[in-house]
């Protein structure tokens, strides 16, 4: 396949139509690995078809799992725990979400593998869930900078009888692939395994995600004020036979970005309030930037302002540390806005598949918005009439910058997008379904 190597976007009016979410990433993966874990046969529905899900199933069928594909992101899986393939090396791209929890599964099976990236992937830190598998008497070692990917994983001796504790600052992947493959060594155990977070647990509707499959695919994990996590002695994981993924919220939020912006309305199907995903809270951002949005059980609709016809949205100054990847969005508006808008305590930005903060700073000014910005925050100002400049924004290879900035097409100016094929990663089709919603 020939690959775009920039993509010049219309200047946008309206945004009006329909649009049938993509699985969501979070919960595909997730998934994937939970039937991998299962006894017997799990068919998955509505599995995201992307980069990062392309990664975890090479790797699953690399280490010996029966994986049959059918048709609609139709996925089934025969369990098989431990893996059959015991000594494999695995090619893992950028998807932390197929990184992190294959490390932690592999790691309490025991085996001799090897896990690396791409160089990207070998500068985001995974340090912290190292630690911790390895308190609990994995043995895993760094085969570059220690902190970072590769890594090697060989047979150790897994201990269950006292609490293990895992940072939560950094990234909640890392909780999240301690609990799901905590359950391992859970099935032959004679005491409840105890899993303690050090610190700040950032990003907790992500842990609210994977505590949900956890509890289709048959363990259900208590927690204490999401400090204290408990997996009962005798857990194993069991095939729920058919599960349904949702519709990805991370994705909803540009689509309810094209409403608020564009007049609408914009309808969102394949997730509404009946979903597990936290991303569905930026519906309660675009209102209080002045949309109308109203909620159905698996679906939502915005109505907006029209910024080609000079009206603004509202600004903001709000703490995003529950929705970090959906504030990128966020921080995109802003640039319509009536006033300075801040975006608080995104520290986790700087670790994701670019450091988000300097990018969407960088790109930003390009556009003519006044940005500062520091550790774990950014502030955009709205860019004023006669203040818009043409731009070639950079993607970074990261996914969400290039569906951020389409956003920018509502200015008066030409924008081109630099790399758009990198929105593989989650959303392949995106930039066709984006055109067949907006107006030029």
């Amino acid at each position: 396949m020939t690959k775009t190597s920039s993509l010049r976007l219309a200047s946008a009016n309206t945004a009006t139509g329909q649009i049938h979410l993509p699985g969501s990433k979070s919960i595909s993966n997730r998934a994937l690995l939970l039937a991998s874990l299962a006894e017997g046969s799990t068919t998955l529905e509505g599995v995201l078809d992307s980069d990062d899900t392309r990664v975890m199933l090479a790797a699953l069928r690399q280490l010996g799992l029966h994986i049959e594909s059918g048709g609609a992101g139709t996925i089934t899986l025969q369990g098989a725990c431990p893996y059959p393939v015991r000594q494999a090396k695995l090619l893992l791209g950028n998807a932390g979400t197929a990184f992190r929890p294959l490390t932690a599964a592999l790691a309490m099976m025991g085996g001799d593998y090897e896990l690396s990236g791409v160089p990207r992937m070998h500068e985001r830190p995974i340090g912290d869930l190292v630690d911790a598998l390895q308190a609990m008497g994995s043995a895993i070692r760094y085969l570059g900078n220690s902190g970072y990917p590769p890594l090697a994983i060989g047979q150790g001796s897994i201990r269950t009888d006292h609490p293990v504790k895992v940072k939560g600052s950094v990234s909640s992947q890392f909780l999240t692939a301690l609990l799901m493959a905590a359950v391992i060594p859970a099935g032959t155990a004679s005491r409840d395994i105890i899993i303690e977070v050090d610190g700040e647990l950032i990003s907790q509707p992500y842990i609210l995600i994977t505590l949900n499959l956890m509890a289709r695919f048959g363990v259900a994990v208590e927690h204490e004020d999401w400090q204290r996590f408990v997996i009962p002695a005798g857990a194993r994981y069991r095939s729920p036979g058919r599960y349904a993924i949702e519709g990805d919220a991370s994705t909803a939020s540009y689509f309810m970005a094209l409403g608020a912006l564009g007049g609408g309305p914009v309808h969102i199907l394949g997730a509404g309030s009946n979903s597990i995903q936290g991303d569905m809270a930026f519906a309660d951002v675009v209102q209080d930037m002045g949309a109308t949005v109203v909620r159905h059980a698996d679906s939502v609709q915005v109505s907006g302002v029209h910024v080609a016809r000079g009206e603004r949205l509202r600004a903001f100054d709000r703490d995003f540390n529950l929705i970090p990847d959906a504030a990128m969005t966020a921080a995109a508006m802003a640039m319509f806005a009536d006033g300075p808008c801040t975006l608080r305590n995104i520290a986790s930005w700087r670790v994701k598949e670019t450091d988000r903060i300097d990018a969407m700073h960088a790109e930003l000014e390009k556009l003519g918005a006044k940005v500062e910005s520091g550790p774990d925050w950014i502030r955009v100002h709205p860019i004023a009439d006669g203040q818009w400049r043409a731009a070639a924004i950079k993607t970074y290879d990261d996914h969400r910058m290039a569906m951020c900035f389409s956003l920018a097409a509502f200015g008066p100016e030409p924008v081109t997008i630099l790399d758009p094929d990198c929105v593989s990663k989650t959303f392949p089709d995106y930039f066709s379904v984006f055109s067949d919603l907006v107006q030029p």
